[in-house]
């Protein structure tokens, strides 16, 4: 087995080097085989196209790179923060002085650009440079394709052609390459982003204090202060991350479950045969899922707020004396009892989910395995730990690894309902709070975006790593054929 496991590593590591090798080939044999106008296209994007006779796709080339290159050169400005290789330079920025820091490429005084924008711009200059040279090889590679079909006696294809042929045998390119630049713009930068923030000195103390927005790069300080208590936060977070991801990870558990198995006895009793009214059931549990969340979640904190109908009627009836804290909203109210309310309302927002999933996965099981088991004496319990449940569970696991998921960054239910109190005196994360809702209130509120970005990055890295071993060693995964 360790043989087996260490050719099929060889051979993967064999394809790589093989495709590396392809790809300095071929770009060697246009360079070396093409035409006059293929060896220009190296140089003046469309070159090839041009002289080939296809104008307008040698303009759209020469277009994207002038287009590229006035970016590059001009670097035009956005609230005195340019794009282009002065982004680029913004980037190597070290620590800044309160008057601000001299740069001694552009010859200025950098202070009054915005440092999210010079990141970001930084970055967006960094993607137009991998875009350039995607472009720079598409156009190689379409010159060289008409120099093969001279070649071959044909006529290069026309801009129609390759419009036609773009809707028909290369369609898969047309739909593709929107979702690659939506999943770039929306997806890739931001994550850098937020990624590059967690490793610089930006944060709203700094810019009190130098009356400026810009930054410096830190490297692993903001890391290591979650372990040391250094910096505006330090203490804080050094005292405070533990307890909070402690508990992020029973909510996340708790949460899970009980939505979980709430949903699955609540879709077998609904189910059952014999019963009445199962549409006006199914109805009912349908409206809390039909009514907006943060609705739902506000009325039930106003009905147990400390002045709301339960805690009235209970010291009306002469129950209480004193209102009690359901949901820690207040400094000195039990932790404990916030935390079991939260949970045990999460039920009633998630448990209608599960429920309708069940359903439709109950009425697929086979029932010859119900016939059979009844044949040989057994018990509903016994069937439903036997059948049911296992059945179940192998089809929904991908979705309970992404309940788990969801529930580690639950900020509403959280945030709703208890807006992480109680609170403790000097702490921005209260008694609830979860790593996601510490990480609002540490940005939002505090203004450490350079913390937050740590804060975040654990909680991505908790996340994938419990998304992709669990999966993995899951049955779902691992006997994907076991009931089909």
């Amino acid at each position: 087995m360790v043989k087996e496991k260490k050719l099929s590593h060889d051979a993967k590591s064999t394809t790589f080097t093989e495709d590396v090798k392809i790809a300095f080939s071929t770009f060697r044999k246009r360079l070396v085989d093409g035409s006059i106008g293929t060896k220009l296209s190296h140089l003046i994007f469309g070159m090839g196209n041009l002289l080939h006779g296809q104008i307008i796709k040698g303009l759209l080339f020469l277009s994207l790179q002038a287009g590229i290159l006035a970016i590059m050169i001009l670097c035009p400005t956005i609230n005195n923060t340019p794009y282009g290789w002065k982004a680029l330079a913004n980037l190597s920025l070290t620590r800044v002085s309160a008057g601000g820091e001299f740069d001694p490429l552009t010859g200025e005084m950098t202070i009054g650009s915005d440092c999210k924008l010079m990141i970001l711009f930084g970055f967006v200059t960094i993607a137009l440079i991998v875009i350039y040279f995607l472009i720079w090889n598409l156009n190689i590679a379409s010159s060289y394709k008409a120099d093969l079909a001279k070649r071959a006696g044909k006529k290069p294809s026309t801009f129609r052609e390759d419009l036609r042929d773009l809707f028909d045998g290369k369609f898969y390119v047309l739909m593709l390459t929107p979702t690659c630049i939506a999943a770039t713009i929306f997806t890739i930068l931001p994550t850098i982003f937020m990624i590059s923030i967690a490793f610089t000195t930006y944060n709203q103390q700094d810019m009190n204090e130098l009356h400026t927005n810009l930054f410096g790069w830190n490297g692993f300080q903001n890391f290591v202060s979650v372990f040391t208590g250094e910096g505006s936060l330090g203490m804080e977070i050094n005292n405070r991350f533990l307890p909070v991801l402690g508990w992020t990870f029973i909510w996340a558990i708790m949460a899970t479950l009980t939505c979980y198995f709430g949903g699955i006895i609540l879709a077998l009793l609904i189910n059952k045969k014999g019963l009445k009214g199962k549409k006006a059931f199914r109805t009912i549990f349908i409206l809390t899922i039909a009514v907006p969340q943060f609705i739902s979640l506000l009325a039930v904190r106003n009905i147990l707020g400390e002045y709301g109908p339960i805690n009235t009627l209970l010291m009306d009836w002469g129950w209480i004396q004193e209102p009690i804290g359901f949901l820690g909203l207040k400094p000195g109210d039990s932790e404990l009892v916030a935390k079991i309310m939260v949970i045990v309302i999460n039920m009633w927002v998630g448990v209608p989910y599960t429920m309708l999933m069940t359903s439709g996965i109950l009425m697929n099981i086979p029932t010859d395995l119900y016939e059979a088991a009844r044949v040989d004496g057994a018990s509903t319990t016994k069937m439903f730990f036997k059948i049911t449940l296992p059945y179940v569970v192998f089809v929904t696991t991908p979705y309970l690894i992404s309940s788990f998921v969801g529930n580690i960054n639950s900020f509403n239910s959280i945030y709703l309902l208890t807006g992480g109190g109680p609170t403790y005196t000097g702490y921005q994360a209260g008694g609830t709070d979860l790593l996601v809702t510490w990480l609002y209130k540490v940005t939002i509120d505090q203004g450490s975006y350079n913390t937050g970005a740590v804060i975040g990055i654990f909680t991505f890295l908790i996340t994938a790593t419990i998304t992709l071993v669990t999966y993995r060693r899951s049955k779902a995964y691992n006997e994907e054929d076991t009931f089909q």
